[in-house]
């Protein structure tokens, strides 16, 4: 018991430790020291702080240098720095884009009324308007064949005759592209950019690495001025903004978002793009990286700093739960009160989970642990049905346990609970099945089948809950229960209640969430009824008031 205890002091005062450590990283990233006197040489002055009359001028190239020409596709006369602005342009792609190219935008801020291709005093970056990925496979019923394309046109159709005009609706040119694994080029929709409004005065000896590379400077007289900070949010580019490019796509809408931001919001935003491009360095995909996009786009700083202590607090809860779970389950030898069905399902739909998460292409920040969760449960099946595996001549052997006469009993109880849910369950569950099939669309019949049971498991799992309530009502126990897991687990669930509506998830999956807080309520609710009994011996022959033997008793 000193070493469980020592362990789990250890785990949580590391855990304490990495947040303190992360609350002054992150102190560091977003503050700067400023230069104390303005007047000093080691100041660098801001070329803002004189009003300039300003530019901002996109051209679009298919080379980063602008090498084989350039093309204007947005200019805003009259730029004013602390004026938030969003503007649609339609973009021409070059016939190189069109055949699988890429696409560049050229941003430049420059003088009025100077060219800004010789404007000495201009600062321009480079951000691409296109970018590879594998596209999504069709979606087709299975009953009648008809693809979202098809569905599409006579949608187109029925408009046209509602409107008595041949030119009514406009349809994508180029139709549906044919499904392949091959990385083709897709248009990024948005382009958001910003410049640090603030008129801050940096100080030479405390200039901050990660701005030194956005910051240009030039002597004007004895002082050293620098231009406006210029940066493009690439955390701002989704998957679900992304338009495929095929051979007909002659013209594309850019949607340009500009805004003014803090100093010390740039600084913690190129931290995050430096992590984020570290990732796909690493081999995260298009996909991948934009899960955690997600996280930071139309987000303060505050409530981000929120996010991360919850998302902390949970992964150390996860952990603790984790390693209790995997604690009692490695010292359970009886199965007396808990429910072999429920474990059972469990197993299931953790797989059924995976699966659709795989089918789903899912980032693998996501697959990886859900892919370890169902191995974990399957190893508590072999476990709670005494499962012992022999191989002969290179073929596995199973042989199942005998219960005893406890073990019997709550079986016989878990049985009529699976009786009487099974008469709600299948019925739902078979339903929805024929719903989806007839007025939705999959990629496959895997894809439907795989789709049904997770929207099962989501809409009903927890109804797989109750049996466990139903033999702790007929054996007037939770004594084999693993509570220390459980409240680990309970806590997590009352934090995801707190995310479930701001933080992007599925429906199912928010409404789980709240689900579960149901069944937990009439767990503690049993756990009050009825009380542990600590002078009663249980299934691994230890009472918890048992006196240590051979220590002498003091009144």
């Amino acid at each position: 018991m000193f070493l469980k205890t020592s362990f789990t002091t250890l785990i949580v005062g590391v855990f304490v430790v990495y947040v303190l450590h992360t609350c002054w990283v992150m102190y560091g990233i977003v503050y700067t020291k400023p230069c104390d006197s303005p007047k000093a040489d080691n100041c660098i002055t801001p070329f803002l702080a004189g009003n300039p009359k300003l530019q901002l001028s996109i051209y679009a190239s298919v080379k980063p240098n602008a090498d084989g020409g350039h093309t204007l596709i947005h200019r805003e006369e009259d730029f004013d720095v602390n004026s938030k602005f969003e503007r649609i342009v339609n973009v021409s792609l070059p016939k190189k884009t069109r055949n699988n190219g890429t696409l560049y935008a050229l941003i430049f801020v420059h003088q009025a009324g100077l060219n800004p291709w010789q404007d000495p005093r201009q600062v321009h970056l480079v951000a691409q308007l296109t970018t590879y990925m594998v596209p999504k496979p069709p979606e087709i019923s299975l009953i009648s064949g008809e693809d979202q394309t098809q569905g599409q046109k006579q949608e187109d159709q029925k408009k046209k005759q509602r409107d008595g005009s041949s030119g009514a609706g406009t349809r994508a040119k180029g139709g549906a592209t044919a499904s392949t694994d091959h990385p083709v080029s897709h248009w990024r929709s948005r382009l958001t950019l910003n410049i640090v409004g603030d008129h801050f005065l940096f100080d030479r000896e405390y200039l901050p690495s990660d701005v030194h590379r956005y910051l240009r400077v030039f002597q004007n007289g004895k002082k050293m001025v620098y231009l406006p900070l210029l940066f493009v949010d690439e955390l701002s580019n989704r998957v679900k903004d992304l338009v495929e490019i095929n051979g007909s796509s002659t013209e594309l809408p850019l949607t340009v978002l500009y805004d003014a931001i803090s100093l010390g919001r740039l600084r913690f935003w190129i931290h995050m793009q430096d992590a984020v491009y570290s990732l796909q360095q690493f081999g995260f995909t298009e996909k991948d990286a934009d899960e955690i996009k997600g996280i930071f786009v139309d987000t303060n700083l505050y409530f981000l700093a929120l996010t991360f202590f919850v998302a902390a607090f949970h992964l150390l809860f996860d952990f603790l739960a984790f390693k209790n779970d995997i604690s009692f389950w490695k010292q359970k030898k009886s199965m007396v009160g808990m429910s072999s069905k429920a474990v059972l399902w469990r197993c299931f739909s953790t797989i059924v989970i995976f699966l659709y998460l795989f089918d789903e292409q899912t980032s693998l920040l996501v697959l990886i642990p859900a892919g370890i969760g169902s191995i974990i449960e399957v190893w508590k099946v072999k476990k709670a049905f005494k499962i012992q595996i022999f191989w002969k001549g290179g073929k596995p052997t199973f042989l199942f346990g005998k219960l005893d006469e406890s073990e019997r009993r709550t079986e016989e109880y878990d049985t009529l609970a699976m009786k009487y849910l099974s008469y709600l369950l299948y019925p739902l569950c078979i339903g929805g099945a024929v719903y989806a099939l007839i007025f939705l669309r999959y990629k496959s019949w895997y894809s439907w089948l795989i789709n049904s049971l997770v929207n099962g498991v989501y809409a009903f799992g927890f109804l797989f809950m109750l049996p466990q309530l139903f033999v702790n009502y007929k054996l007037k126990s939770v004594a084999h229960l693993p509570w220390k897991a459980f409240m680990y687990k309970a806590f997590n669930t009352f934090i995801d209640d707190v995310f479930a509506f701001i933080i992007t998830m599925p429906t199912s999956h928010r409404l789980a969430c709240f689900r579960d807080d149901v069944v937990f309520l009439i767990y503690l609710y049993q756990r009050w009824l009825y009380p542990v009994d600590r002078t009663r011996i249980n299934e691994y022959g230890i009472s918890y008031d048992e006196k240590p033997k051979g220590k002498a008793h003091k009144d």
